[in-house]
């Protein structure tokens, strides 16, 4: 197995998951409906001002994209559970923690990329700065994909059980919170007119870290899950 053949593999079942997406693209722009529905419904509810608003803005954009992400986790794997591609991935030459990988960064890029796009709109819409606004953008560009990767390990161990999404939440939950913490405290450093370099610091480290142990947790929870 060459590094060109196994770039390949990642890459072709990459464009394979995001394909898949395409053809079901109504359900997977869930995540950002329901994105873009709560943080407007928030707005209502709280009140129109600025003033109404600053307080609950940092935390209302991460709440609201931690609970986008989760919409669409049971289904990561379920599919290739399913219709067996996943048995074939685990007994395949190339290795499962990068096969996971490559399925996990597709998942971002449908879920967790549009979410990051659409942040801007969401930032004008609750009054933050254009300062601010930059700094939403970065943390979410850091933060939303370890809440896809910490997610993923949440999906991996339920992929066996019928109806796991409430499980995969008990699961992962507890993780979620330093993410959630740093990356609300970065948009309100920013709103106040503090630096948020450290709390995005703190998010890139934890990316980072993720980036390299969760692939190997995943095909762990997997194998474990098919035996």
């Amino acid at each position: 197995m060459t590094g060109k053949k196994l770039f390949q593999a990642l890459l072709a079942l990459a464009i394979r998951d995001l394909r898949l997406a395409y053809r079901r693209r109504g359900e997977a722009a869930n995540p950002v409906i329901f994105f873009a529905i709560v943080t407007v419904l928030f707005t209502i509810g709280i009140g129109p001002t600025p003033a109404q608003l600053q307080g609950a803005t940092p935390g209302l954009i991460w709440v609201t994209a931690l609970l986008s992400t989760l919409l669409g986790l049971e289904t990561l794997f379920r599919s290739d559970y399913e219709d067996g591609s996943l048995e074939q991935m685990v007994i395949s030459p190339y290795p499962l923690s990068l096969l996971a990988f490559a399925k996990v960064a597709a998942h971002w890029l449908i879920t967790g990329l549009p979410l990051v796009i659409l942040s801007p709109v969401i930032g004008v819409m609750l009054h933050i700065d254009y300062a601010t606004i930059k700094t939403l953008i970065v943390s979410l560009l850091l933060g939303t994909p370890i809440l896809t990767l910490i997610g993923a390990i949440g999906a991996a161990l339920t992929v066996g059980l019928k109806r796991g999404g409430l499980l995969i939440a008990l699961l992962i939950l507890p993780l979620y919170v330093p993410v959630l913490i740093f990356g609300a405290n970065a948009v309100q450093s920013a709103i106040y007119g503090l630096s948020p370099l450290a709390q995005l610091y703190a998010l890139g480290s934890i990316l980072a870290l993720f980036l390299v142990v969760t692939p190997i947790a995943i095909a762990g929870a997997l194998r474990a899950s098919l035996n």
